[in-house]
């Protein structure tokens, strides 16, 4: 198990239940980064045009590993694994749940209500009334259905989407597949960390770095700073506490998934821009650094490493991971070929860093 001391963490290799790769140059230039740190990442399938098939997920793995390949990452990165997912919309197929069971490579179906983030726009507008059927094939092939636990409802303040989700959707849900697992993804509320802790079945929840470390007041800190802008946006400091005790719990519902999400900086710094914060390169850095603001750096390792896997019925990594304190300052810019990607909280000086990988996958 883990080995914990005042400057060295040593823990089973983690994965990412929740990353944006993107595709082509995007992809090329941001797939070494998850893959140096995590051993599996859930790969999220709002790509233009949007995963929405077995034959289009299986393709979408082929170029991600495609992509490491040609990336340069080697040792235990080269052994990175992509889990596949499914967007689902109105006209999603029970036939096409099946398919992805019988796939044994796809493990879950994003839910994204029409218009809540980036590329939602073909997302569910009735999740009960049009993919009941759908829903109900979920449950019985064991897929879970992982949400974007936001109301789009215009009349529902920014942030209090989470919270009316849980009560007009997620409730209601609940009651009609009551073994439909369920992960909500980047949660974000108080509300949100009580319903998870609090439910019946088989329910659980991904937890970002940015929601751990920060409140809404870092998008406002010296100017309005584009690169803090994500959805669910970053709420008040009560949040925060409410997600970070539940993160260093021990339970076992809640675990890692960084919503890492680059965009070009022309995309983020324009008069309408892209919500999402990309966290891949330092991400570990990053949870270390909100698990050791409260004493809790020995229970990195089951938020991180075993949590997951544990819901998702999957063995536990066997490579590890290495952690030192040691300054290390984010880059200022990454790029996409000749275009720049800014990461959260680039220029700053982190007091975490990963030190190594091993060898093994």
């Amino acid at each position: 198990m883990n080995s914990v001391s005042a400057n060295r963490f040593d823990i089973i290799r983690p994965d990412d239940w929740h990353l944006h790769l993107r595709d082509g140059n995007m992809l090329q230039a941001v797939v070494a980064d998850s893959a140096r740190q995590f051993g599996r990442a859930i790969i999220m399938p709002n790509l233009k045009p949007a995963v929405t098939t077995t034959a289009a997920a299986l393709a979408y793995r082929a170029r991600i590993q495609a992509a490491l390949a040609h990336s340069g990452a080697g040792g235990a990165a080269a052994a990175f694994q992509p889990l596949m997912t499914l967007y689902l919309t109105d006209q999603t197929a029970p036939d096409e749940i099946r398919r992805a069971s019988d796939s044994g490579l796809i493990h879950g179906v994003k839910l994204y209500p029409a218009g809540a983030t980036t590329h939602s726009d073909q997302g569910v507008t009735d999740l009960l009334g049009h993919c009941r059927a759908t829903l109900e094939a979920m449950q019985k092939h064991g897929m879970p259905l992982l949400i974007h636990g936001e109301v789009t409802d215009p009349s529902v303040d920014l942030f209090d989407r989470e919270a009316v989700f849980i009560d007009r959707v997620l409730g209601p849900l609940r009651r009609d597949f009551p073994a439909l697992k369920v992960v909500l993804e980047h949660l974000t509320t108080a509300q949100g960390v009580a319903y998870v802790r609090d439910a019946d079945g088989p329910v659980a929840a991904t937890i970002t770095a940015h929601h751990l470390l920060y409140n809404r007041n870092a998008l406002f800190q010296g100017g309005l700073r584009p690169h803090w802008y994500c959805l669910p946006v970053l709420k008040r400091e009560t949040h925060r506490q409410a997600l970070l005790q539940a993160a260093t719990s021990g339970n076992a519902r809640f675990f890692l998934g960084t919503d890492s999400a680059p965009h070009l900086r022309s995309a983020k710094e324009q008069d309408c821009g892209c919500a999402g914060c990309y966290t891949a390169r330092h991400a570990m850095a990053l949870y270390a650094m909100a698990f050791d603001s409260v004493g809790e750096l020995a229970r990195l390792e089951g938020f991180a490493s075993l949590h997951g896997p544990a819901f998702y019925g999957l063995p536990v990594n066997t490579g590890r991971l290495v952690l030192e304190r040691h300054a290390d300052q984010v880059p200022e810019r990454l790029f996409d070929g000749a275009r720049e990607i800014i990461p959260l909280a680039a220029g700053e000086c982190l007091p975490w860093r990963v030190l190594d990988t091993s060898s093994e996958p």
